[in-house]
């Protein structure tokens, strides 16, 4: 027997090899089948898929990775911005253990078998469109699942509860509804668990607090509620703990000090109340502590000085009070200390920074007294110093002209004395300075300044004297605020070399002499005030070539002369004082002056026509024989009018009803909604005018533009055919007949509408202009708010005023024209043809989470939308860029720098887009955008609250120092 084994052996190894050669050779014809199918799918414009071909052998394919040449166990494609639906055969090979589609252009609904290969253990389809439910399911090996920022929908499966291996889940950046499954406890191997910038609800589940694994915790940007359960402070392993953005109330549970491992805490803009636990001072690990916006109160306790890996500390926007602790003063790392907006009192710290690493301190809008501490830039690194509304008292310390290092500082509103420390006016950083409203004083205008990245400069209400600085040392100065003080002799002439100047305030001091006439070459300046001086001379007619000038206040001086004619033919200027002189002369009938208040030119010997101004009606040598002839000659020119009024009403009436008319397509039915459009054009040129040379774009569902000048009234029309008539519905043209009728000075007209069985043709007036996309980013702070209100005033009327309300869809920058008048049109969709599939509804990226998810276009979309270009108004960033840093979306970067930045990072921001620092607009203007943007749609003001909100926060001018700053939704 032994020998017949020995002679049977070779044949069964033989029978066993040949199996095995046969298994895989099957194996590797089912990996090949599956890749090639998925290669079919899916669309690879930069062609990294080249290699996947029979010419190669599958594991020499890009992306594929095979374990020891064998079988297929990983596919790697990140970023290779491929597109299409992938099948679930992908997820069907045998062996593989990774599979890494992220940041690709891949959409429709996860297949819902995905979790069908049980080898997988780590599968990552992050930052991708895949739309619909979560898959369900589970795979015992599975240990990392990363399905972030797509647009999944729906809850949580509750079937993730067992995912028993899993280590890493990500499900942020979704449109995930509901509440976290209790089930989530029984993956006691999870360390990271992130879901946050979802729309989630309810509690936090205590029962996170059995997944003693856990490394990181990110739930922030949801809607959850409910107090923080005293759970999670058994969860000693906890690194990072992100619950930002949420509605969580109560205290911050004590148990918080038993993490001892925990190195980042944040919990802002949410609702808690309660003192900060004094067991947080166990957090011997902690970096970053983050517990700003929310309505925390009681002292800042003096142990915090125990935290001595802390790096930065955010307590801002709370309700603290008492003194800022001594103890920050000695931890060593500290580098971001931002307690801004408190009520906390007492000094700052006489010690504070000489310990320290500060970079940015931020304890503005307090009740801070005594002085600014020596050492506070003996780090040599502090580049942002922001203490303004306190009381702070005494001189700025010596110590800061020599912090190199500084940016941005602002001091204003204390009680500051004394003179500005002599090398303080030749830091090269310095590109924000304000220390208006103290009671600095000594002269300034001797000195060296030399300061070459100065934009913004504001010395208000202090006590300076003599002359005014001849230069600043920086050719990029924007705004230049001296006024309110005590300086004398004339306006440097020099000041016409800021090419970049936007403002000029110089009101309320002692100066003489004339306008230089060189103050005109700066042209991009906005505003100039001058008012409240001793000027004399005239005022100059060079003024009237600022072409961007909006505001010009020359009250309360002695200037002379009549007015320069031609300033009222400057278009942008639309405020202007010039009362309390000694001008003469006629006011200029055109521009700004037509509408100008008798307050603005009392206290002068001027006149004028019939307007506002009350001025006496200027003196005509006319004999009364000449006036009689004039007025008989009125009188028949007026009932000439009426005749003519008369007849053209009738015939008006004809032109604009719906008639069919003879044309080289055949029989066309035709209708125009303007009786001059109506006369200036024929059927047969509005074919004609659809030739190729004319072609201005091809666009969506084969419509094409043209542009072409009328022959026989000389005016330009844009044509729209449309040749596929039987692609649109039957509405159709009953809803375009009802935008044709809409009239609004802030919407795009449709003038008429032609079609036949060959064509459809719609035709608009041509408009002088360029899309807001194209300028947004060179725009004065007043042309936006022209801008801003136009726009909600078209939604206004288009949402509240049409029966049935209508909605634009897509509210873009790109369906905005601005005209020549700075004045904004609404291009409205088509019905039917225009923004309408979901392809082109999600790809615009100004519409809500909710339209994309429904597909459905509301009002509160178009909210959205507007909140949108709010944000892009004010910051000149734009949903497609990707400049964002951690955040997912320019709505969330938003949020994040309204909260966290405060107000000094939007007037950075303002002043880096060429916007002048009307602080306290900027801010409720920001505001405002945040809460048109919200997640909630039914939290979104209507379009007729945005109208009137736009316009009382431009009307007012409160003072920003005393301004509360609200947290927007």
């Amino acid at each position: 027997m032994a020998k017949t084994g020995l002679k049977t052996c070779p044949k069964l190894l033989f029978i066993f090899i040949t199996l095995l050669f046969l298994n895989s050779h099957i194996s590797h014809g089912a990996e090949l089948e599956i890749l090639l199918s998925f290669k079919s799918s899916i669309n690879d414009p930069f062609h990294f898929l080249f290699n996947w071909n029979s010419s190669f052998s599958v594991c020499e394919w890009h992306g594929i990775t095979c374990k020891n040449s064998s079988h297929v166990y990983k596919v790697e494609l990140p970023a290779k911005n491929i597109s299409g639906k992938i099948s679930s055969s992908l997820f069907h090979l045998p062996y593989v253990e990774s599979i890494d589609l992220s940041s690709n252009q891949l959409s429709g609904g996860i297949p819902s078998d995905i979790f069908s290969s049980s080898p997988l253990q780590h599968l990552n389809l992050s930052n991708n469109n895949f739309t619909g439910p979560v898959p369900g399911g589970s795979i015992s090996r599975l240990q990392i699942l990363d399905l972030s920022n797509n647009m999944l929908s729906g809850k949580i499966p509750p079937e993730f509860g067992f995912f028993s291996g899993l280590k890493v889940l990500d499900l942020g950046g979704n449109v995930l509804v509901g509440r976290i499954p209790i089930s989530i406890r029984n993956i006691t191997s999870l360390e990271f668990l992130t879901l946050s910038s979802n729309q989630l609800v309810g509690p936090i589940p205590p029962e996170l607090g059995q997944l003693r694994s856990l490394k990181w915790i990110y739930l922030g940007y949801n809607n959850l509620s409910g107090e923080i359960p005293k759970e999670i402070g058994h969860l000693t392993s906890l690194n990072h703990l992100d619950l930002v953005y949420n509605n969580l109330t109560g205290q911050i549970p004590s148990s918080f000090g038993n993490l001892t491992n925990l190195q980042y805490l944040f919990l802002y803009q949410n609702k808690l109340t309660g003192s900060i636990p004094i067991t947080i001072s166990g957090l011997k690990s902690l970096v970053s502590l983050d517990l700003s916006d929310n309505y925390l109160s009681g002292e800042i306790p003096e142990l915090v000085g125990q935290l001595q890996n802390l790096e930065i500390l955010h307590l801002f926007s709370n309700n603290f009070t008492g003194n800022i602790p001594n103890a920050l003063a000695s931890l060593p790392r500290l580098q971001v200390l931002q307690l801004w907006s408190n009520q906390l009192s007492g000094p700052i710290p006489s010690n504070l920074g000489k310990h320290n690493n500060l970079t940015i301190l931020d304890l503005s809008t307090n009740f801070l007294t005594g002085k600014i501490p020596e050492t506070i830039c003996n780090s040599g690194n502090l580049f942002k110093l922001i203490l303004f509304s306190n009381s702070l008292d005494g001189e700025i310390p010596e110590t800061l002209s020599t912090c190199k290092s500084l940016r941005r500082v602002r001091l204003q509103n204390n009680s500051l004395s004394g003179q500005l420390p002599s090398e303080f006016t030749r830091l090269p950083l310095v590109y924000f300075l304000d220390i208006s409203g103290n009671n600095l004083s000594g002269s300034i205008g001797e000195r060296k300044w030399d300061m070459p990245s100065l934009e913004m400069l504001n010395l208000a209400g202090n006590k300076f004297s003599g002359n005014l600085p001849g230069s600043f040392g920086s050719d990029k100065l924007e705004n230049v605020e001296l006024s309110e003080n005590e300086f004398s002799g004339t306006i440097p002439r020099s000041y016409g070399n800021l090419s970049e100047l936007m403002q000029l305030k110089l009101s309320k001091n002692k100066l003489t002499g004339e306008i230089p006439e060189e103050l005109s070459s700066c042209k991009k300046l906005v505003s100039l005030d001058l008012s409240h001086n001793q000027l004399s001379g005239q005022i100059p007619a060079s003024l009237s070539d600022m072409s961007v000038l909006g505001q010009l206040d020359l009250s309360e001086n002695q200037l002379w002369g009549e007015i320069p004619q031609n300033l009222g033919n400057v278009e942008s200027l639309v405020q202007v004082n010039i009362s309390h002189n000694h001008l003469h002369g006629s006011l200029p009938s055109t521009g700004a002056f037509l509408a100008i208040n008798a307050s603005a030119v009392a206290g002068n010997d001027l006149c004028g026509s019939d307007s506002p101004s009350g001025l006496p009606p200027c003196k005509r040598n006319k004999s009364p024989t000449v006036w009689f002839v004039v007025a008989c000659f009125l009188v028949a020119l007026a009932l000439l009018a009426l005749a003519a009024f008369v007849v053209v009403f009738i015939r008006g009436k004809k032109i604009l009803e719906l008639k069919r008319v003879e044309s080289e397509d055949g029989i066309c039915e035709m209708q125009f909604f303007n009786s001059k459009i109506a006369k200036s054009l024929t059927i047969n040129e509005i074919i004609s005018s659809t030739k190729e040379e004319n072609l201005i774009s091809r666009g969506h569902k084969g419509i094409s533009s043209y542009k072409f000048r009328s022959s026989a009234s000389n005016m330009q029309f844009i044509v729209k055919k449309l040749v596929d008539v039987n692609s649109v519905t039957s509405s159709f043209w009953s809803d375009i007949s009802e935008f044709g009728k809409l009239r609004h000075p802030n919407i795009v007209k449709l003038s008429g509408i032609c079609r036949s069985d060959k064509a459809a043709y719609l035709v608009y007036e041509y408009l002088e202009g360029k899309n807001l996309s194209e300028i947004v980013r060179n725009l004065s702070w007043e042309r936006r708010q022209k801008i801003a209100i136009g726009i909600s005033k078209a939604l206004r009327f288009l949402h509240c005023y049409c029966t049935p309300s209508i909605v634009v869809g897509e509210v873009s920058p790109e369906r905005v024209i601005v005209d020549g008048k700075d004045e904004p049109l609404l291009r409205l969709s088509l019905p039917g043809l225009e923004c309408t599939d979901r392809k082109s509804i999600i790809s615009s990226g100004y519409v809500g989470p909710e339209t994309k998810e429904t597909k459905q276009i509301t009002e509160k979309g178009d909210i959205y939308g507007f909140g949108l270009i709010l944000i892009e108004l004010l910051t000149g960033k734009s949903p497609a860029d990707a400049e964002f840093g951690v955040h997912e979306s320019i709505v969330e970067w938003a949020r994040y720098c309204y909260s966290d930045c405060h107000l000094d990072m939007w007037v950075d921001l303002m002043i880096r887009e060429h916007l002048s620092t009307k602080q306290n607009e900027i801010v409720e203007t920001m505001n405002l955008a945040l809460h048109c943007t919200a997640g909630d749609p039914t939290a979104r003001p209507s379009a007729s609250e945005v109208t009137k909100t736009l316009e009382s926060s431009f009307r007012r001018s409160p003072c920003v120092s005393s301004l509360k700053f609200s947290s927007p939704i």
